[in-house]
């Protein structure tokens, strides 16, 4: 499996990974069999059973920081796209209202099914569906062939990870694949060139994939027309607060599965719910395959919560997530509900209906937002450099002799 969904298992995962990390920088772009040179701790990073500081933290213990900024760097990647996408939330509202005028193309069910015509294509694409995971470098070039050779909406393309990627990230996904498409840097876009895939594919695959190089040999981008900048359309989260209360309960939701490492950790709690949005999960045709490490990670969850704060935490895989939290709340004669804040995604699309839903039950939802992520969202008002700038000074002081005084000119990518 490429991570388990629990997360003493990540926990470990990581550790093992940290004691090769400083090699990452040299080794990242390699793509062979198994992908012993990345983590493969995205899809636990992405729910939180681990978070990006723990990780970060657990690198720059092991190695001097200038021998694994390369690793910390791509790690908040992640944090970045999702900040950029929360101050910017139209764009994942035009990418929904875009896809849904999109009509079935035969073309893109092709290369769903592993039948493009193209081995090495075809290849990721199984990589793809069977495991729920593809290397970084792949999904560039799978991007890159989608977008620009097969000149596929890109639209299809993000909704295609997203539906099998264990660390299908909304912001991560849909701004990586805008990135290659040229919409999200003006002026650039990303080309996948026979040379680096002869350069960074494994010889085994090389091999046998060489049939396919040739679509990779002169590639012609698809210009985008029209480039507009997203402006920053909302600088600030609502900030809430618990009230004093004995009868607050605690959602544990599948954006968040570590409420008892959140600021959450010190709150008495009478009432635990884990929930899966199973009617998320059918609208966008999640596998079977990825259903199973959901619920397995969200039961890892509430098992966690429940040791935390001494009780038993129900478990809801529900297809209407707003009438399952009211009922449940309600049965409990809670007043308030306490979760950590999705950021814009499925889930936060749902928050309105839960909030009202609640209401009616006489129950307010109350949102908390982790410290971290209220410290570097507003660094994402531009690029990813400057991101980058402003958060290396929090991760380090006083670099070291041998560490660079300055972050690295980076190429946007997918998550690592």
């Amino acid at each position: 499996m490429i991570c388990d969904p629990s997360r003493a298992a990540s926990l470990g995962q990581l550790d093992r990974f940290v004691s090769v990390a400083g090699l990452y920088a040299r080794d990242r772009n390699e793509v062979k069999p198994e992908h012993s040179s990345v983590s493969r701790l995205s899809p636990a990073i992405r729910h939180r059973l681990i978070t990006e500081e723990e990780v970060a933290a657990a690198a720059l213990r092991a190695h001097p920081f200038g021998r694994v900024e390369k690793f910390v760097q791509e790690v908040y990647w992640r944090r970045y796209w999702k900040s950029w996408l929360s101050l910017r939330p139209q764009v994942w509202d035009g990418y929904l209202g875009s896809l849904e005028k999109l009509h079935d193309h035969p073309a893109v069910k092709r290369v769903e099914s592993q039948q493009s015509g193209n081995p090495v294509i075809d290849f990721f694409s199984n990589e793809l569906v069977s495991t729920g995971y593809l290397h970084n470098h792949a999904r560039m070039w799978f991007a890159a062939w989608w977008v620009h050779e097969a000149r596929l909406p890109w639209q299809c393309g993000a909704a295609f990870f997203h539906r099998h990627l264990l660390d299908g990230d909304p912001a991560s996904n849909i701004l990586s694949w805008r990135w290659v498409a040229g919409l999200q840097t003006p002026g650039k876009t990303y080309l996948a060139r026979r040379s680096n895939l002869e350069k960074y594919l494994a010889p085994e695959l090389l091999a046998s994939l060489g049939a396919g190089l040739g679509a990779f040999e002169n590639p012609q981008p698809l210009v985008p027309l029209d480039i507009a900048k997203p402006p920053v359309t909302r600088k600030d989260w609502p900030q809430e607060m618990l009230q004093p209360s004995s009868a607050t309960g605690l959602w544990i939701h599948e954006e968040d599965l570590s409420a008892e490492h959140s600021p959450l950790a010190a709150h008495a709690f009478s009432a635990a719910i884990a929930t899966g949005d199973l009617a998320s999960w059918d609208r966008h045709g999640f596998p079977d395959a990825k259903r199973k490490w959901l619920v397995a990670a969200i039961q890892d969850a509430a098992t966690r919560a429940g040791q935390h704060w001494k009780l038993l935490p129900a478990l809801e895989i529900t297809n209407d997530l707003a009438e399952s939290l009211a009922c449940w709340a309600q049965a409990r004669t809670l007043d308030q509900l306490a979760a950590l804040r999705p950021e814009v995604g499925f889930l936060h699309d749902v928050l309105p209906t839960v909030r009202a839903r609640l209401a009616q039950a006489g129950v307010r939802l109350v949102l908390i937002d982790r410290p971290e992520d209220l410290r570097v969202r507003p660094f994402a008002n531009a690029g990813f450099f400057q991101f980058w700038e402003r958060l290396r000074m929090t991760l380090v002081t006083t670099p070291g002799k041998n560490e660079p005084s300055g972050a690295q000119q980076l190429s946007i990518e997918f998550p690592p």
